[in-house]
């Protein structure tokens, strides 16, 4: 069994609180790397936007084309 196959398995165990509570799970660590790791915050704003839109245009892709 590959890594994925398992980790889909206990993703589809997971109920719309738990994903809820996940993304809540993750941007909590992510404000606190932020914090914690001060020269993360000193980027200009236009490279967030580039980030941001290069980690989500896959997961767009996929649940608005496919």
């Amino acid at each position: 069994m590959s890594l994925m196959t398992y980790w889909n398995k206990k993703v589809k165990k997971l109920d719309w609180s738990d994903i809820a509570l996940l993304k809540l799970y993750v941007a909590a660590v992510v404000l606190l790397i932020a914090k914690l790791w001060t020269p993360l915050l000193s980027l200009d704003w236009y490279w967030y936007l580039v980030i941001a839109v290069l980690a989500g245009a896959k997961p767009v892709y996929t649940f608005y084309i496919k």
